[in-house]
């Protein structure tokens, strides 16, 4: 993976000190990266599904975490069949040569920790981008319509992206910071939900009858374990147990305690009412803000990454998202999307001195950034709507039937309650 804290570290020291250590394994890095792909893992089927649980209505609570359990499952069978080959594989546009990971076994080394391990850590990436999408058809997406789509969509839409930002694919890496997965997850999941909103349609009664959310209790629990298991998702992406990992680490912790801040206080000067739903999505903003920048920015960026990042994704929840009318049901592209695009575009603004590359160019490396964006955006945006199409027509169509979104999918698709009282 392209790592600019390591190049620049390594570019300072005389090349004689690394020779015959290419591709040695490290017990510390390794011990590390098997506790950070642990710590990934839990984001999805505990902290994005609580997160998510919490925020949707009491009928249909079950089928909104479920579709967080699904797609890890999902997206793990189809990483190590060929998602994988796709995103680090040979190769320039796509990578190949590695289906069901050929030529990769337990002696198999990547830099400093077993390959295994590598393709383990990245495939939680690529689960939990695509259930992040979920966030925005919740209510009235059929449940086989979105596993299949979970499956195509991550080799067609993520895959490719993770190629040519960390995978090799030099014509379309323009040279971006993107330490952890500004462009890679949180940009291409917000878009992938606007897209999948907008084709699915809105819920029936949007707009017309109040909307509340089932527990913000579930919602702040899960909020917590997306933020712990983000030490994982972003210290863990440098790959070592080293100093910018220990970096990453503290300024997500304090990117995530100020995008906190700045949403409760946009909440409480706006509706004069702070709400525990609002500083655990202000948690979840903060976090993706710092993302990208995890790598190269110090405690001061983090602050201004992580502030700015709450209190966008406030007005992006509360104000802008109303421009569009298009309903994102749980702000998926509010609180990633637009978000990541902040992170991504601020990363290059607050690198930290120690991190900063020789002939370091602002006006370069922002260029850089936008091209990135640009390219996510429209790339995924374009191909979301296709993988939904295949899907939808594999499935007899994409939404329920009116009938079962009036009852609620919990009873209708799974036979259950949230709560048997």
């Amino acid at each position: 993976m392209n790592r600019l804290s390591k190049l620049t570290l390594l570019s300072l020291l005389p090349l004689s000190l690394f020779a015959g250590e290419a591709n040695k394994l490290d017990t510390g890095d390794t011990a590390w990266m098997l506790v950070a792909t642990a710590f990934v893992m839990l984001m999805t089927p505990a902290g994005l599904a609580l997160f998510y649980g919490g925020l949707t209505r009491s009928k249909n609570v079950l089928n909104t975490i479920g579709m967080s359990l699904m797609a890890y499952a999902i997206g793990t069978l189809v990483w190590v069949i060929a998602g994988y080959s796709i995103a680090f594989g040979d190769g320039d546009f796509i990578g190949t040569g590695k289906l069901f990971l050929s030529g990769i076994d337990s002696n198999t080394i990547n830099g400093t920790i077993p390959e295994l391990l590598f393709v383990a850590f990245q495939g939680t990436f690529a689960a939990i981008t695509v259930a992040i999408a979920s966030g925005s058809v919740i209510e009235r997406i059929k449940f086989s319509t979105f596993a299949i789509f979970s499956a195509l969509w991550i080799l067609v839409v993520y895959a490719p992206v993770t190629h040519w930002a960390w995978g090799g694919g030099e014509t379309l890496n323009f040279g971006e910071i993107d330490f952890a997965g500004g462009t890679v997850v949180h940009i291409n999941a917000g878009v992938a939900g606007f897209v999948l909103a907008m084709l699915v349609g809105k819920r029936k009664d949007y707009q017309k009858t109040a909307i509340k959310p089932f527990s913000p209790i579930l919602s702040v629990l899960g909020a917590a374990l997306l933020w712990f298991g983000w030490f994982g998702f972003n210290a863990g992406s440098e790959v070592a147990a080293d100093g910018t990992a220990a970096s990453a680490f503290l300024v997500t912790n304090v990117a995530a305690s100020l995008g906190v801040i700045g949403w409760l206080l946009a909440e409480w000067i706006v509706y004069k009412k702070p709400t525990l739903v609002g500083g655990a999505s202000g948690a979840v903003a903060g976090l993706v803000a710092i993302t990208p920048a995890s790598g190269t920015a110090g405690v001061v960026g983090a602050i201004i990454i992580g502030f700015v990042g709450g209190v966008l994704g406030f007005l992006g929840v509360s104000k802008i998202k109303k421009l569009f009318k298009v309903d994102d049901s749980l702000d998926a592209f509010w609180v990633h999307g637009l978000v990541g695009i902040w992170g991504s575009i601020a990363t290059a603004l607050f690198i930290a001195s120690y991190a900063m590359p020789e002939n370091f160019n602002l006006g370069s490396q922002l260029l850089a950034q936008i091209k990135a964006v640009l390219l996510t955006v429209v790339y995924s945006a374009i191909m979301t709507a296709v993988v939904y199409f295949v899907s939808s027509l594999l499935t007899g169509g994409g939404r329920v039937n009116e009938e079962d979104e009036q009852i609620g999918l919990d009873e209708t698709t799974h036979g259950e309650k949230a709560l048997n009282l």
